[in-house]
């Protein structure tokens, strides 16, 4: 049987949206007030779900203590009260949008785990604007 199980995180991290070799107005223009040259911040909300074969003998997909381990160590640690363009390697020349964040959050976290789990990542930057990412 294949079974998906899900945990949830959260992390607070401030960000700008821009491109360094844009004007402040185009950025502007593009990313509104997300291009702050004060930067501003999110309570980010996490969503991790594996799916994969119940093992027979523990009657886990994964052992859940594991998952929030590797959620912990791989981002709230390294994200959580960051500036994410500012102390967060991944960030230092890639913009940190959702749909950035996502595919970093998703890389780190699937090196991380078995190479027979399937890994879907869903990042809520607010209760309204969330982006998921499975690895396509």
């Amino acid at each position: 049987m294949i079974v998906t199980v899900s945990r949830r995180a959260h992390f607070n991290a401030a960000h700008r949206l821009y491109r360094k070799d844009w004007s402040d107005e185009q950025n502007l223009e593009v990313f509104g007030k997300c291009s702050n040259p004060n930067y501003h911040g999110h309570n980010y909300e996490l969503v991790v779900s594996v799916t994969g074969r119940i093992d027979k003998e523990t009657g886990y997909v994964i052992d859940l203590r594991i998952l929030k381990n590797i959620i912990r160590e791989e981002v709230e640690e390294p994200f959580d009260h960051k500036n994410l363009n500012l102390e967060v390697e991944q960030f230092k020349d890639l913009n940190p949008t959702a749909e950035n964040i996502v595919v970093v959050i998703y890389n780190k976290l699937k090196a991380r785990l078995d190479s027979r789990l399937d890994l879907e990542v869903t990042l809520y930057e607010t209760q309204r604007n969330f982006v998921t990412y499975s690895g396509q």
